[in-house]
C-alpha cells in the first residue's frame, strides 16, 4: 500500500459510540485526497447526526505524506496527528489527558476502515469510518 493509493474521492460514513453518555451518532459524507506537493491533502465533509439533535454540517482536514516507510498524517494546520505501517496499520495519538488509538483495515481494498478507540479523564468513545472508492 502506497500514499498515491489513497488518491481520489471517497464515500464516507462514520458510526461514534460515546460510552459515556450512551449515545451514538453517525457521520454521512465524502473524503477527498487531492495531491500536493507535499503529499495528498484530506478533506471529508458530510452531515453529523448527533443522538437527539439536527444534523450539522462537519468537515476535517489533514495532511497525508510518506516519510521512512510510513504513512504520516498531520493536521491541517500541521501539527502532527499519528503515523503507521501500511504492512502493520496501527497508530496512537497522545493528546494530554487523552489516549487515541487506531487499527486501519484495508483487507478488502479498495473498501477500508479506520477504527479509533479514544479514552480520557472525559472521553471514552469508539469512532469507525468506513471509505468505499465514490461512484
Amino acid at each position: 500500500m502506497r500514499l498515491s493509493d489513497f488518491e481520489g474521492r471517497w464515500t464516507l460514513s462514520r458510526r461514534i459510540e460515546d460510552r459515556l453518555a450512551g449515545t451514538e451518532a453517525q457521520f454521512a459524507g465524502e473524503a477527498v485526497l487531492r495531491p500536493v506537493p507535499e503529499g495528498l491533502s484530506y478533506r471529508e465533509e458530510g452531515l453529523l447526526r448527533l443522538a437527539g439533535g439536527p444534523a450539522l454540517t462537519a468537515a476535517r482536514n489533514y495532511l497525508w505524506r510518506e516519510a521512512g516507510g510510513r504513512i504520516v498524517v498531520d493536521h491541517g494546520d500541521g501539527r502532527p496527528f499519528h503515523a503507521f505501517d501500511p504492512a502493520d496499520p496501527v497508530a496512537r495519538h497522545w493528546c494530554d489527558p487523552d489516549d487515541y488509538r487506531v487499527r486501519y483495515d484495508f483487507g478488502n481494498w479498495p473498501v477500508w476502515h479506520a477504527e479509533w478507540v479514544v479514552t480520557g479523564p472525559r472521553k471514552d468513545y469508539t469512532m469507525r469510518s468506513d471509505y468505499r472508492p465514490a461512484a
